[in-house]
């Protein structure tokens, strides 16, 4: 069984974000870049399926520039067994994604994918979901449990209402949650067998793919800073503030 696992190229969850002087996005320049965490996870579930004797290939992919095989390369250190680079400078987008991840795919025939739920970038939560479609796979979206039953793949899904298990017919396509697992550090041994591990470069074009985008990034700007509270006296006073100044009553 083979588990393919997309990994996207971040500013590190640590890192307070800033912003350009001309709004036109987001200052990269000298900030930490890191693993999206939910890929984290990915990667991570997809180590303990092969360790449990379920999988027995991952491969890592990353669409992106020439540092995100630095992510890759972490992938690999983990327990990934080799890596994908689809060079891009291009800010895809997460149909531009979905379907380099399906040529990838007819290329690979995985059994299964395994990717984080959303990027904690761009917070778009789609290209599991249009990855599936795209594929004709069933999917398991906001995982926090996997497991292997008989030739099905049982899904613990996070839903408003609780928990939901649902049984998905391989091959699939599963995203993962933060209550999956919690990711291992890689040890020293392993990033260096990491260096030696093969990552082959891409392009889109190799795939056919045009990642030209469809949407027009107008403005980028911070969220206005929270005006201080006031104290009241009484009941009576509340309820005139929330009446006549907050409009909620």
């Amino acid at each position: 069984m083979k588990a393919l696992v997309p990994v996207k190229r971040v500013v590190d969850f640590n890192v307070k974000v800033r912003v350009k002087a001309d709004q036109t996005g987001v200052d990269l320049a000298n900030v930490k870049m890191s693993m999206n965490p939910f890929d984290e996870i990915a990667v991570e579930e997809a180590v303990r399926l092969k360790e449990a004797g379920i999988v027995s290939e991952i491969v890592a992919i990353s669409i992106g520039p020439e540092k995100a095989q630095d992510q890759i390369r972490q992938a690999l250190a983990m327990g990934a067994d080799r890596g994908i680079l689809v060079k891009t400078e291009t800010d895809a987008e997460s149909l531009g994604i979905a379907k380099i991840l399906k040529a990838i795919a007819e290329e690979e025939k995985p059994d299964l994918f395994i990717l984080g739920k959303q990027a904690i970038d761009d917070d778009r939560n789609q290209t599991g979901q249009m990855l599936a479609a795209l594929l004709g796979w069933p999917q398991g979206t906001f995982a926090s449990e996997v497991k292997k039953e008989g030739e099905k793949l049982l899904v613990t899904r996070e839903i408003d209402g609780g928990l939901q298990t649902i049984s998905l017919t391989l091959p699939a396509v599963v995203t993962t949650d933060l209550r999956l697992n919690e990711p291992r550090y890689a040890s020293l041994p392993n990033i260096m067998k990491a260096k030696k591990k093969p990552l082959d470069v891409k392009t889109a074009e190799d795939y056919g793919v045009d990642l030209t985008p469809r949407l027009n990034m107008l403005k980028v700007s911070e969220p206005p800073k929270r005006s201080a509270g006031v104290k009241i006296a009484s009941v009576e006073e509340l309820v005139e503030k929330l009446k006549n100044e907050a409009g909620v009553l």
